[in-house]
């Protein structure tokens, strides 16, 4: 039998963390890995009291034992993977994943994985962003694999926003990796490993699960993350623009061109027309066959999963 989990490094709200965990364990999860960055008691409490759930605190002590405190998160998610991988393993197949991030498995994820060859280490899904909208049910859009295929049905999709924006995506399209835990040497990053110079060795596509990705599943979630984005994460500067159009720039200078134009109510207008279920984009990416629908009611799995965290 085949057993899976997820490690996760997180300072998200506790409903969040309990959203992440209630859905994968849902799946069929044998273990979720929690590495909490910041002090966190209650998370702590009610994560530890679930016989699934691996809880670590990053406190100084932790970070004092390894060397010190990396200054960037994204260096501290490979290093608490990396501890997660290097545990005995409990588990087959670890997925680096963030809070914000669900597996979409069409057919049971064990045996996709069970259906692997021996030399594959590790397995890519590639990610659906989620668009905003009234639940349960979640939209997401989708992209194609074939570069051009992808920019024409993005033109269609998204418009003049197409030429920025990789298949009109705000976040990674690379998508993440489930990868063998127990392998000695292995080197995890955000969306690859390495073992012994070699850059993710036997990898293998997993068609059938997708990546919910929640991005900028609404406005006001966007418009909380967006300056964090801005100085320290996905939008920084000194990123590449995620098109190959030409004439592309990176989300950072975008975003500073659309808030030069009209300030915040220009940003909610870009939301609106990239990130937000409307008819007319519902309808466009049906026809380019980039449309997802999931029935995700969320609340119930956390009641059903953490019932005395629901409760309180």
């Amino acid at each position: 039998m085949i057993r899976w989990g997820t490690v996760t490094t997180t300072n998200a709200p506790l409903p969040e963390i309990l959203d992440f965990a209630a859905w994968h364990l849902e799946l069929g999860a044998h273990r979720v890995y929690m590495y909490l960055d910041e002090d966190m008691p209650q998370a702590e409490a009610v994560l530890r009291a679930h016989p699934k759930l691996r809880v670590f605190r990053t406190d100084a002590a932790w970070w004092d034992k390894r060397g010190g405190r990396p200054a960037k998160h994204q260096v501290r998610q490979g290093a608490n993977a990396r501890h997660a991988g290097n545990r005995k393993p409990e588990v087959d197949w670890l997925a680096h994943i963030d809070t914000d991030e669900f597996l979409l498995p069409a057919t049971p994820l064990e045996a996709q994985l069970a259906a692997l060859p021996g030399h594959c280490l590790c397995a890519r899904v590639r990610p659906v962003e989620a668009l905003a909208g009234p639940g349960p049910e979640v939209l997401f859009k989708a992209f194609h694999l074939d570069q051009s295929q992808r920019q024409a049905a993005a033109h269609a999709c998204f418009g003049p926003w197409a030429q920025h924006l990789s298949g009109g995506f705000l976040s990674h399209v690379a998508g993440k990796l489930l990868f063998r835990p127990g392998t000695k040497g292995l080197q995890i990053r955000i969306h690859n490993v390495t073992l012994d110079g070699v850059d993710n060795p036997g990898m293998q596509p997993l068609p059938l699960t997708e990546l919910g990705h929640f991005h900028a599943a609404s406005w006001d979630q966007f418009l909380a993350a967006y300056r964090f984005r801005l100085a320290r994460g996905s939008y920084r500067s000194e990123l590449k623009p995620q098109s190959r159009t030409t004439g592309a720039v990176n989300l950072h200078d975008l975003f500073a061109m659309i808030e030069h134009t009209g300030g915040e109510e220009a940003l909610r207008q870009f939301h609106d027309e990239v990130c937000t279920a409307t008819p007319g984009l519902v309808r466009r990416l049906e026809q380019h066959g980039l449309l997802r629908r999931h029935a995700m009611d969320l609340p119930a799995l956390r009641a059903r999963h953490f019932p005395e965290a629901t409760d309180n």
